[in-house]
């Protein structure tokens, strides 16, 4: 495989691992990953709630949380870590500025168009942006308002099509459309960033990600285009993940039928594996009272049938009667916990088989 280059930094296996919340993908999978030679990502997502002994203050608990998290994996690693921040969280800023001052290597940012995202760099700022974008549109906007605004292009860009985990920046009846497939998409925005790369002669590398499992994938990808590849779905089977054994096992238990495309309270579509929980919200049993936490910008109270991050708390712990875990689309392809380095053999391997 090709490094990866990324501004100045060399990433030796062209493979970022995908900020995972919440609470999967903290400074545990993220160092394991690094140590391989790719991008380790820490999940900035509802670290409030998972540091709350530090502060009941859900906005200097994450602060406090996304600090250590970033010096744990330092602790672990000289490799390279990104922290993945959405735009969509109600403490966005707050993320973004903690991510620049700890020099965190690259900001991920999706779940919304980060349009001021370099406002927040400093003279001496050495962290790497990196936007994650749904459609070549987007990477254009992107673009031009922060070279417009900023004097500043993308370090790369992820582009993140319809089979991913998590919340998908496509309409439901665009899911399952081929036109809007990570195939169709990848070129396009290739073709996209060529433009700005010629004009203003700085290489801006696409990175995909969406349904991409083994190292054929990998190989198929790179082939229309893509420089490197996000994966998440892959690593959460792995010793490493933050996350219990409970949540791994429901990827591992699931068929391919298990893994449904939900609506979420956030206002977007997500992919998860079905759970009793997500059976009792369609029964209409889940209602929130009140919003303790307001950490997501798009989240209304008053409509929505349940508290999303405490869902993804409780499913981090492996409690499914009260929670679920979102997941890609190859996620039932799981059948047991190995390790980040096995994942990495094993990408390499199937890479190299597959050419």
């Amino acid at each position: 495989m090709k490094a990866l280059k990324i501004g100045n930094l060399s990433v030796a296996v062209p493979v970022i691992q995908g900020g995972m919340g919440v609470g999967i993908s903290l400074s545990g999978l993220a160092a394991a990953v690094a140590n391989e030679g790719g991008v380790g990502v820490i999940s900035s997502a509802g670290l409030g709630l998972l540091y709350r002994d530090f502060s009941g203050n859900f906005l200097e608990a994450s602060i406090h949380g996304l600090k250590e998290e970033i010096r744990k994996a330092r602790e672990k690693t000289m490799g390279i870590l990104g922290v993945n921040v959405m735009v969509a969280m109600t403490n966005y800023a707050d993320m973004i500025k903690t991510c620049i001052s700890e020099k965190v290597d690259i900001i991920i940012t999706g779940a919304g168009l980060p349009l001021d995202l370099p406002s927040f760099l400093k003279k001496d700022s050495t962290t790497k942006l990196v936007p994650i974008v749904s459609s070549a549109r987007a990477a254009k906007v992107i673009c031009e308002k922060w070279k417009s605004n900023y004097d500043y292009l993308p370090d790369a860009v992820i582009v993140e099509g319809p089979k991913a985990g998590g919340h998908l920046g496509f309409k439901e009846d665009q899911i399952d459309d081929g036109n809007f497939s990570l195939e169709k998409l990848v070129p396009e925005i290739v073709d996209e960033l060529k433009h700005f790369e010629g004009k203003y002669n700085q290489q801006i590398p696409l990175i995909a990600a969406g349904g991409i499992y083994t190292g054929g994938d990998i190989n198929d990808i790179m082939k229309l285009g893509a420089s490197g590849v996000q994966m998440g779905t892959r690593f959460v089977t792995t010793e490493e993940c933050d996350a219990s054994v409970g949540f791994k096992q429901a990827y591992i238990n699931a068929e391919e039928k298990d893994i449904e495309i939900i609506k979420s309270p956030v206002g977007m579509p997500g992919r998860a594996i079905f759970s009793n929980f997500i059976q009792k919200v369609r029964d209409g049993k889940k209602q929130p009272k009140s919003c303790p936490f307001k950490c997501i910008k798009t989240c209304d109270i008053s409509r929505s049938p349940y508290c999303i991050i405490v869902a993804l708390i409780n499913a981090v712990k492996g409690n499914f009667e009260n929670g679920y875990a979102f997941a890609g689309s190859n996620a039932f392809r799981a059948t047991r916990i190995s390790s980040v380095k096995e994942v990495f053999q094993s990408l390499i391997k199937e890479y190299k088989e597959s050419k």
